[in-house]
């Protein structure tokens, strides 16, 4: 039912119960360290939060050793949030109703995350699995701990997806000294950066910046801080009274360019929106 670069997923039926599941199937032998690592990085995380509710739920992990093979095995989501906004917007874009719902949703798992020290820093609608009804959050492959006594990472490359980068992750920074290396800051707002890009895209039926070519072009409006991103809503909006002003401010809070002046998730969850 999907495919990555080292792995398959397949659709399951368990012999116990009857229960649709998820195994993802992860070819080891070949692969980069890092991205072996990743991947027990991404069962280990789920380990930690299987109870709770908005993180996708790990059933069974199992290395074979000598097939340098990972099986991973989750609960089955009927689609994920890019295949059904991709949907939508041949229909029309979601209702107000189902934008508040599943902004709850991915505000309770990235704060879930948070809590266990641990930023994303990947966010985007593909990362988000429809499991009856309810948004979770999967996906943990880049996802880094961050110290309990710090409030930042460092990366040394750039990750993620443009579409959702936040500013500060196009941002090079010189390496330790003596060194040509450059790291990327990210905290957990660059997290909240990539939630304002999904809430956008759920309202105006893109991501903020994805409308811009060429590329080069993209990446110096989302880094440049006197670039306005457009909240107007076209005249075929199903909102066609306008923008929501709380909804609007929820946006605004999220897509701040200073990293330090955005919304935390508290906040938003706090937000009468």
């Amino acid at each position: 039912i999907g495919r990555g670069a080292s792995s398959k997923v397949f659709l399951v039926l368990s012999e116990s119960d009857g229960r649709l599941l998820a195994m993802k199937k992860v070819r080891l032998r070949g692969q980069d360290p890092h991205v072996v690592q990743s991947y027990r990085n991404e069962t280990e995380l789920l380990s930690r939060l299987a109870c709770h509710e908005r993180i996708i739920r790990l059933v069974h992990v199992y290395e074979d050793v000598a097939a340098q093979t990972l099986y991973i095995l989750l609960e089955y989501g009927e689609i994920d949030l890019a295949h059904l906004l991709a949907k939508e917007e041949r229909h029309g874009l979601l209702s107000m109703n189902f934008v508040r719902l599943y902004w709850e949703h991915m505000l309770l798992a990235v704060h879930a995350l948070h809590e266990a020290n641990v930023i994303h820093s990947d966010l985007k609608p593909a990362n988000f699995l429809l499991v009856q009804g309810s948004l979770k959050l999967i996906d943990f492959g880049i996802s880094k701990a961050i110290a309990t006594d710090t409030t930042n990472i460092h990366r040394e490359n750039q990750t993620g997806t443009i579409n959702y980068m936040p500013p500060e992750a196009m941002t090079w920074v010189e390496g330790p000294a003596g060194t040509a290396s450059r790291r990327v800051t990210l905290g957990r707002a660059s997290d909240v950066w990539s939630l304002g890009c999904i809430l956008y895209q759920m309202v105006f039926g893109r991501p903020p910046f994805a409308h811009i070519e060429p590329i080069l072009t993209r990446l110096q409006c989302i880094v440049n801080p006197q670039y306005r991103i457009n909240l107007t809503l076209p005249p075929t909006a199903a909102q066609s009274g306008g923008l929501d002003p709380l909804l609007r401010d929820v946006i605004e809070r999220c897509l701040v360019h200073r990293a330090a002046d955005r919304a935390t998730i508290p906040a938003l969850l706090a937000h009468p929106f």
